[in-house]
C-alpha cells in the first residue's frame, strides 16, 4: 500500500527547472516518480499569471497545513474556563471532569489525558502560582505514600472492642444499602479543634462536624445528634480513643452495633480513609482548624458530596444518597 507524500521544496524547484526545459506533465511525473495528476494539480494551484513559483507554492502549503490541523480543545476560551473552574475551584480530577461531562451529555467533550497535558503545559496556571513543576500541577491528587513507616509502633491507648469487622452483616460488606457508616476524626493542630467524619459505605456521602476538641464526649454527643436524622444500620469506626464511648452511643441510637477493624488495617475502612484524604485538600496537616468556621466546613463538605466518583459510575455521593439527579456542568 502506497502512502501519499506532500511535495517538498526540492521537488517544487525541480518542477520549475523541468518546466523551463519545456518538458510535458507526463515527462515531469516520470522524472519525479510522481503521478501526473499530482504534478498537474500542483502547477495549477500554485501558478500566478501562468508562472509556477516554488517559493510561493511552499508558503501556501505551509499556511494550508496550519489550517487543516485540528485546533487544541483547550484553546477554546469557553472550554478552558469550564474545565479550569471544575479543576481549580471544585478540585475535580481530570478523570472526574471528563467522565462527568460525558454523563451529563454536555456539549464539551474532552479526555482526561487532554486535561493532564494542559496541566503539565501550564495552561491552567494563574498569576501567583509558581512555574515549572509546580503551578497547577500541585492541584493534582498524588497518591502512593505509605500511611506509616515500616516499623511503626502503635502508641495510643487501646479501647474496649465489642464486635470485629468480620462479624459485620453481609449487606454492609457488599454496600447494598444506605446507612452503613465508617467513622474517623481529622486532626488539625494537636490539642485544638478537629473534624468528625462519617462516610456512608454505599453512596460515599459525607457527614462532617467540627469539634472543639478530640474527646470521646464530643464525639459521642456529635454522633448521636447527627445520626438521629439519618438512616443507620452499622458503624465501623477507627480504633482511636475518641470512640471509647461507643457503647453509650449504641444505647442512644437503638442499639446500633459498632464493628471495629483489625489494628493497622486502614483499608478495612477504605471509604472513610479515602474521603479523609480528600478533606485534607481543604484542611492540610499542621494547620489549625480552630480558625475555620462551621460555614466553611459545610461548604467544603458540600463540594465533596457533589464531586463525581468513578466508583459510583461518575454520579455524586449526593445523587446516590438522596436518589436524585444534579446538573453540575
Amino acid at each position: 500500500m502506497s502512502y501519499y507524500n506532500h511535495f517538498t521544496i526540492s521537488e517544487r524547484e525541480k518542477i520549475l527547472y523541468l518546466l523551463g526545459k519545456s518538458l510535458s506533465i507526463t515527462e515531469i511525473s516520470k522524472c519525479l516518480n510522481r503521478n501526473k495528476s499530482s504534478i498537474s494539480r500542483e502547477i495549477k494551484r500554485n501558478s500566478i499569471n501562468g508562472e509556477y513559483s516554488p517559493s510561493q507554492a511552499q508558503e501556501k502549503y505551509t499556511k494550508r497545513r496550519k489550517k487543516c490541523k485540528r485546533r487544541k480543545i483547550l484553546s477554546d476560551t469557553s472550554v478552558l474556563s469550564k474545565v479550569k473552574y471544575l479543576f481549580l475551584e471544585l478540585q475535580w480530577s481530570p478523570e472526574q471532569i471528563s467522565n462527568r461531562l460525558k454523563l451529563e451529555n454536555n456539549s464539551i467533550s474532552i479526555s482526561a489525558n487532554t486535561i493532564y497535558r494542559g496541566v503539565y503545559a501550564g495552561v491552567f496556571d494563574d498569576k501567583g502560582l509558581s512555574s515549572g513543576n509546580r503551578g497547577a500541577i500541585r492541584k493534582l491528587r498524588h497518591r502512593g505514600k505509605t500511611r506509616h513507616t515500616k516499623n511503626h509502633i502503635e502508641k495510643r491507648g487501646k479501647i474496649k472492642i465489642t464486635n470485629l469487622i468480620t462479624d459485620r452483616p453481609k449487606q454492609a460488606n457488599t454496600r447494598d444499602r444506605i446507612g452503613d457508616w465508617e467513622a474517623d476524626t481529622v486532626l488539625g493542630l494537636v490539642g485544638q479543634a478537629c473534624l468528625l467524619t462519617l462516610v456512608d459505605r454505599k453512596s460515599r456521602y459525607l457527614l462532617c462536624e467540627k469539634l472543639e476538641r478530640k474527646t470521646s464526649n464530643n464525639v459521642k454527643n456529635s454522633m448521636i445528634k447527627i445520626f438521629k436524622n439519618n438512616p443507620l444500620y452499622t458503624i465501623t469506626p477507627d480504633r482511636g480513643k475518641e470512640f471509647s464511648k461507643h457503647e453509650e452511643i449504641s444505647k442512644e441510637l437503638d442499639d446500633v452495633k459498632f464493628y471495629f477493624p483489625f489494628p493497622h488495617h486502614p483499608w478495612q475502612r477504605g471509604s472513610n480513609e479515602n474521603t479523609n484524604g480528600l478533606i485534607r485538600e481543604y484542611f492540610p496537616k499542621q494547620i489549625s482548624i480552630d480558625d475555620r468556621t462551621n460555614e466553611y466546613v459545610k461548604e467544603c463538605v458540600d463540594k465533596l458530596n457533589k464531586r463525581p466518583r468513578k466508583c459510583l459510575g461518575w454520579k455524586t455521593p449526593y445523587e446516590v444518597y438522596f436518589e436524585s439527579v444534579l446538573q453540575l456542568t
